[in-house]
């Protein structure tokens, strides 16, 4: 696809008004469910005139082939064909490359990509360089990215391009890199196709980027654990979980100053050995302050069953050859579970960096990108000695409430707990002590006066509150409960 060309499609996209809630609209809510289940049926049954928003719902969204002359009256068709974007079987066309209308919160736009090879119930192997589209992981990725104003992000492992759409929002330069000559295709044409300026660069994770350094990195790398690599969009050829650990240590080493890498990744549970420890070995000789949460384990058996029903191998010939293989490899090498989850660093150039590690399976709201720069921010608050934080004005932040528990008609609830409502929803039990420093912060007095006040309520000994409710506070900060105060 030429500049020219990409231009002509974008217009004709435009045009039919080819977006996310006018195709929502067009297939209703039934065949729009089904389909985000991979079934086409109901959205064919929708669907069923040949107006230019039809036409290009039909082709891409349900990969169905439409009349050669309705494609003609919708699309810039010669240039398409000529792209290899769409082939002509008589009288009819067929979408080859997935063009699909994505938004969020900012805008609309669309992604190219290769097709959804298992609409329907069909199952077929996919190519080695396949281009994987939208997914929940890069949506994840996209929501969990800190969205702060930037000069130069890298969308590492572009893929389809999906997250250089997003930094181009909030960056000034945006460099895109993959090992996969296609994946940079399709890339070109998802930028091409909204007008995105990219740097797009082909070579293996941090090659092509040399020493150059960055104030974000995004990246949802090739993390699958297995045995070797077969498909480039998940396959790092890495042994286990290598590659998560090279983009950390790699990716830490092209941070400037302040920037943040993000990262989704797989990592392996090893016999006899804390997963805390093999992840906080990754991030604790980059110097970066390192936030790492855990969403989910698998047991081996279950890891492999999905991923060999992602690549199309289900019911091949080769699946039980394969399948024994993959779990022989998880228990030659002790593997009893794989995690995955999100790695954050910030290059703070603190001496004292902050590492956490933890696992949290529960329900966050998203986008959290706001919760992670926050995050950070309260980590740098946080290396202030104790006095200094004594000194401090805190307030609670908007999202929490004080729930008290207990049984209908006691004097006295049996449990105090402090919610959020947002971020990622923690809750914690508290005492008497600690729900009534907290209910004090409203920015107004610093936290030693706020201690020493709930000591005279409570009629305790002023020191020994502060040593029980420093601390307190300082978890509460970093949790989120309590944000600096804005005076």
């Amino acid at each position: 696809m030429t500049d020219d060309d990409t231009a002509r499609l974008r217009d004709a996209l435009s045009a039919a008004d080819y977006r996310v809630d006018p195709v929502h609209e067009l297939l209703g809510d039934r065949a729009a469910a089904a389909l985000h289940r991979n079934h086409t049926i109901p959205g064919r049954m929708a669907v069923t005139g040949s107006t230019p928003l039809e036409v290009m719902t039909k082709l891409w969204r349900l990969q169905a082939p439409v009349p050669l002359s309705a494609a003609r009256n919708a699309l810039p068709l010669d240039a398409l064909l000529d792209g290899g974007i769409v082939a002509a079987d008589g009288d009819e066309v067929r979408a080859l490359v997935d063009i699909r209308p994505y938004a969020d919160d900012t805008g609309d736009w669309w992604v190219a990509a290769d097709l959804t090879p298992e609409l329907d119930g069909r199952t077929s192997p996919i190519s080695a360089d396949h281009v994987l589209g939208l997914n929940a992981a890069s949506s994840t990725l996209a929501r969990v990215t800190v969205r702060r104003p930037v000069g130069r992000s890298l969308d590492l492992g572009t893929g389809c391009g999906v997250q250089s759409l997003h930094l181009s929002r909030h960056s000034d330069s945006v460099i895109a890199t993959d090992v996969n000559p296609r994946a940079l295709r399709m890339a070109a044409l998802t930028t091409g196709l909204n007008g995105v300026s990219a740097d797009l660069r082909q070579g293996s994770l941090f090659e092509p980027v040399a020493q150059e350094r960055f104030d974000l990195i995004a990246t949802n790398p090739p993390f699958v654990v297995s045995p070797g690599g077969r498909h480039v969009y998940r396959d790092s050829g890495l042994a286990g979980d290598d590659v998560v650990r090279q983009v950390v240590v790699d990716g830490a080493a092209r941070l400037a100053e302040g920037g943040i890498l993000q990262s989704l990744g797989n990592w392996m549970h090893v016999r006899g050995q804390d997963w805390r420890e093999r992840v906080g070995t990754w991030v604790a000789g980059t110097g970066c302050d390192a936030w790492v949460v855990q969403r989910e384990v698998q047991d081996p058996a279950e890891y492999v069953e999905l991923w060999l029903r992602d690549s199309g191998e289900t019911g091949e010939a080769t699946y039980a050859e394969r399948y024994r293989e993959w779990l022989s490899w998880f228990d030659a090498n002790d593997v009893e579970g794989i995690g995955f989850g999100w790695i954050n660093l910030r290059a703070s150039g603190a001496e004292d960096a902050t590492v956490r590690i933890e696992d949290w399976p529960h329900a966050v709201q998203q986008p959290l990108g706001a919760a992670v720069a926050d995050w950070f921010g309260r980590a740098e608050l946080l290396r202030a000695d104790d006095q200094t934080l004594l000194s401090s004005h805190v307030a609670v932040a908007d999202d929490i409430v004080l729930e008290q528990v207990g049984q209908p008609g006691a004097t006295d609830p049996e449990h105090l707990v402090l919610r959020q409502h947002g971020g990622m929803m923690r809750a914690i039990q508290v005492g008497t002590a600690d729900a009534g420093f907290v209910g004090a912060c409203d920015g107004t007095l610093p936290v030693g006066a706020i201690i020493d006040a709930v000591a005279q309520v409570l009629e305790v000994d002023p020191g020994l509150l502060r040593q029980e409710l420093v601390p307190q506070a300082r978890s509460l900060i970093m949790d989120g409960f309590l944000v600096p105060a804005v005076r």
